[in-house]
């Protein structure tokens, strides 16, 4: 059965009080931050049907907004998600390239996780961060100035840590 951790419910609850009667729908990204957070890195089609229900939202509603923002995962990821940034100044700025390395790297495609589990590659639209091209995210922190050696260095790094 899929349900939130109490400590989780108390946080969506303290959310979805922030908006009137009515409009918890306004609530639905943070509260799909956490289902994703919560739920093994991902949102598959019996948790949005959960957030929809917490909501009281229809579960298409929910369906639309996740599929829509790269930020949430609509299927199992890798430890670390490389979302390289594939918009006009980052692709002018070689990151077509540095996507090419990732995946020559790796030996994945864009959408899909190594088989170790460890690395996922996306690519997304522009994270804001335009003079720092080629750039991508990684977890919560920006990697900027891309290289094939800083790839190389990124990767290690993960790989280290996962150790």
């Amino acid at each position: 059965m899929i349900q939130f951790s109490d400590e989780k419910l108390n946080t969506i609850n303290e959310i979805i009080k922030r908006y009137p009667d009515g409009k918890h729908k306004s609530a639905l990204l943070p509260v799909l931050h956490l289902a994703q957070e919560e739920f093994g890195g991902w949102l598959d089609t019996p948790v949005m049907d959960y957030v929809a229900t917490l909501l009281k939202i229809e579960p298409i509603e929910v369906y639309e907004v996740a599929s829509f923002y790269s930020m949430y995962n609509l299927k199992p990821v890798g430890k670390y998600v490389f979302e390289v940034c594939q918009t006009g100044p980052c692709m002018l700025n070689g990151s077509d390239q540095i996507i090419d390395y990732i995946k020559q790297q790796l030996n994945i495609g864009i959408g899909q996780t190594t088989i170790d589990g460890l690395f996922t590659l996306k690519t997304v639209e522009c994270l804001g961060a335009c003079g720092y091209a080629p750039m991508m995210q990684l977890g919560k922190t920006y990697r900027e100035h891309l290289t094939k050696d800083k790839v190389d260095a990124i990767v290690e790094e993960c790989r280290a840590k996962a150790n």
